[in-house]
């Protein structure tokens, strides 16, 4: 069984028990890691293609431990100006073992990234409902794309080019 599993932003391909070098996590040494972004997935033979992930399915890993890759010069010269420079660095990773692949039924990582769109729908939501139910709103307090469902509510021609300021005496004038 294999897996391609986005990482650190690049994508590898891992086995169970593989060793893997990375760009450096934030993750101490010895602590699981858990991705959920499998792309493909490969159980002897039963190919799973995500679009763009397999829903439910993650690697968890073992980080190993840190350190620093082999140097890499960079050299630059431009012939017959007499121009040279020699640089190199030196890229930080994370060695990484894969401790098990999973193929359906993992946690997603991110429920609550999920669950703050809708609050702040919900929110937004709000105070267009308090503007058509009283008379006595703060327009000063609303945002300019609340401001202009209010406009729109009542009738106010060309909000959609009016700053916020301009919106809020047009609503108090109406």
């Amino acid at each position: 069984m294999y897996a391609i599993v986005e990482m650190a932003g690049q994508q590898f391909k891992v086995a169970k028990d593989q060793k893997v070098f990375v760009h450096r996590l934030e993750a101490t040494e010895g602590q699981k890691v858990t991705f959920d972004k499998v792309l493909l997935l490969d159980d002897e033979g039963k190919i799973t293609v995500g679009a763009p992930a397999i829903e439910g399915a993650a690697v968890e890993v073992k980080v190993l431990q840190h350190l620093k890759g082999d140097k890499v010069i960079v050299f630059k010269k431009k012939r017959r100006k007499g121009y040279q420079k020699k640089n190199g660095h030196r890229q930080y990773l994370t060695e990484i073992q894969v401790a098990s692949i999973v193929a359906s039924g993992a946690k997603k990582a991110t429920p609550a990234a999920k669950a703050s769109p809708k609050a702040a729908e919900e929110k937004v939501e709000a105070p267009a409902a308090s503007v058509s139910s009283s008379s006595a709103v703060d327009y000063d307090a609303m945002t300019v794309s609340d401001l202009k469902a209010a406009a729109k509510d009542k009738g106010i021609s060309g909000y959609s080019s009016m700053k916020k300021a301009e919106l809020v005496e047009a609503l108090k004038n109406a």
